[in-house]
């Protein structure tokens, strides 16, 4: 596997062959055994969109891998300055084994693996989410024991998260439902990849790709870079939330997720948000070991 740039880009097999190791680098990590597999390597870290999860998940993960992580601000970066993206992945490919960027273009994280010669992750983009969405599978398997044919329901934007939710989810054997609003759909690239596929269905009203849900998920309604469309945002999602009344159209023992932030009182009530907090904050957590995974993956060596 030479990049993440998106989980298009994979097939199932490679997606499971990350999660299985992401379980055995979790299993390794809580009982103290330690993994320097990237003993000697460098990962710079570019950060055009502010970051929680991803920025200390990655830190710490390269760091327990024996490796160094390097934060670098586009502030602080000619690339922030209007330094060409071409000529910034050439530069940095001299001097780093690899790059995590999070950013807003995925034209951006595609030009880097394009003209440089050293792996790219992405990070984040405003197209897809891949790192968060192989926690959100982890974590669905950790809790269900497989994902072949469980029914995974995301209400909200047809933003990232539900780009690389589709996408995985598809691949990996699920059943996938999504409820967004006229005018917020998926993009066309994502809707021709599940066209035709009987596992995905899409839906305007939230209740019908509700049932029988094994797992729910949502995110924020605006997300960054969005903010000046909050309040138009708010009218058009109204009812799109993950609420009693909608898990009681779900499986009864069904989980939710959440990527965070979250905005309780829209996308989801506090109410179920904290009836539900173990799973999303183990699906946190999983940022960490699914992540580690994907710099096993990209930067170890061969017999590794």
């Amino acid at each position: 596997m030479k990049h993440l740039l998106k989980l298009l880009d994979l097939s199932g097999e490679e997606i499971i062959s990350i999660l299985n190791l992401a379980d055995q680098l979790k299993y390794e990590n809580k009982h103290h055994i330690p993994h320097p597999l990237l003993a000697g390597k460098t990962l710079g870290m570019i950060f055009e969109k502010a970051s929680t999860r991803t920025r200390v998940s990655f830190e710490v993960g390269m760091n327990q891998l024996g490796g160094t992580p390097l934060f670098l601000s586009s502030g602080d970066m000619q690339i922030g300055r209007g330094e060409p993206v071409e000529d910034t992945a050439r530069v940095l490919s001299r001097y780093l084994d690899g790059i995590m960027i999070r950013t807003y273009s995925q034209e951006e994280v595609e030009n880097l693996a394009k003209f440089g010669n050293i792996p790219i992750i992405n990070g984040l983009t405003d197209f897809c989410h891949p790192c968060q969405v192989l926690a959100d599978l982890m974590t669905i398997r950790e809790y269900k024991g497989s994902l072949n044919g469980l029914k995974m329901c995301f209400i909200g934007d047809g933003n990232n998260m539900m780009n690389s939710l589709i996408v995985g989810g598809l691949k990996c054997g699920m059943q996938v439902s999504v409820a967004c609003p006229e005018g917020y759909r998926p993009p066309k690239v994502i809707l021709d990849f599940a066209e035709g596929n009987p596992d995905f269905s899409m839906f305007e009203k939230p209740e019908e790709a509700a049932k029988d849900a094994d797992v729910l998920i949502t995110d924020v309604w605006a997300s960054m870079g969005q903010e000046g469309e909050a309040e138009k945002r708010k009218k058009a999602f109204a009812g799109y939330q993950i609420n009693d009344s909608l898990m009681a159209l779900a499986k009864p023992d069904a989980m939710v997720l959440h990527c965070l932030p979250a905005h309780r009182g829209e996308e989801i009530t506090a109410e179920v948000f904290e009836k539900h907090a173990k799973e999303i904050f183990d699906e946190a957590e999983n940022r960490l070991h699914a992540q580690k995974a994907v710099l096993v993956k990209v930067l170890g060596d061969e017999e590794e």
